[in-house]
């Protein structure tokens, strides 16, 4: 079982109080079109006419070669957060994924990235976390590249 990372709910908060995104601008104002518009914090699609943001994201804390900003969407009102075990709808409105490993330093491990069926995606994460040295996967649009949630390395159990 793995899972999946929504953005923190304190993080999210202040981009809707106008706190500055990874490029030092407020998020923007827009309204939803619908299903291309997959909020990151209840990996939901934004139901069409409803206000969302508009921000630069960068999912590492890092500021490196990896560090990958990239546009996001957020609901504009107050969501919940889901239950992170199941797969989010997010995951489920598009043929397929880009899915790739990132080692402990956010570096991407390279020969892990690999575009991905909607309904492969938990193999496709078996597949990655089977190299030691992946921590992170990062889930992304195939068509667009922007980053939708974070698997971390499940935790191993010691019996």
């Amino acid at each position: 079982m793995y899972t999946y990372k929504p953005l923190p709910t304190d993080i999210v908060a202040a981009y809707r109080n106008g706190a500055p995104d990874a490029l030092g601008n407020p998020p923007e104002h827009q309204v939803s079109t619908g299903p291309g518009n997959p909020c990151r914090h209840c990996l939901q699609n934004i139901p069409e006419g409803s206000d969302m943001l508009v921000l630069a994201h960068k999912p590492f804390a890092g500021t490196h070669p990896y560090s990958e900003i990239g546009p996001i969407f957020l609901c504009a009102s107050a969501c919940d957060h889901p239950d992170a075990t199941t797969t989010p709808d997010i995951l489920t409105t598009s043929p397929d994924y880009l899915i790739k490993g990132y080692c402990a330093n956010e570096r991407i491990v390279y020969g892990t990235g690999a575009i991905t069926a909607a309904q492969d995606i938990s193999d496709r994460l078996d597949a990655i976390f089977s190299n030691p040295e992946v921590s992170a996967i990062h889930i992304r649009s195939a068509r667009n590249n922007c980053y939708l949630t974070m698997v971390d390395r499940p935790k191993t159990v010691d019996h």
